[in-house]
């Protein structure tokens, strides 16, 4: 079995200005390998977004646990909130803006998984 806690402080700043947990991505855990996807754990702080980025061969999946963002995708924008999840189609340009006064928390989940040369920053 493999656990990984993101309370045991693994957070770091994520290209996209936001607060990351790296959960699991086949190439960095042995025990994950087979997995078609790769799971961060991330935050954005009240007033704060982050960047607007491509992932070019992957698709990305938010699921917001904790406060309300707007959602950019493209030339889509949507108000999301708790319980809500959000797929962005490879290649889209997207970002979120927190709109609340508590960190907005949630789940980023991209198949295939998520690889530093296949994300762009704009």
């Amino acid at each position: 079995m493999l656990v990984k806690d993101c309370t045991k402080g693994l957070f770091m700043n994520a290209s996209d200005d936001t607060t990351l947990c790296e959960l699991f991505h086949p190439s960095k855990h042995p025990n994950a390998a087979l997995l078609p996807y790769s799971l961060a754990y991330a935050k954005i702080k009240p007033g704060k977004s982050s960047r607007p980025h491509r992932i070019h061969t992957s698709s990305e999946l938010y699921f917001i646990l904790k406060g309300e963002a707007r959602m950019y995708v493209d030339e889509e924008t949507m108000l999301v909130t708790a319980g809500q999840a959000i797929l962005v189609p490879p290649g889209a340009l997207q970002y979120l803006e927190n709109q609340g006064s508590a960190d907005l928390v949630f789940l980023c989940i991209v198949s295939p998984p998520w690889k530093s040369e296949n994300e762009t920053l704009e």
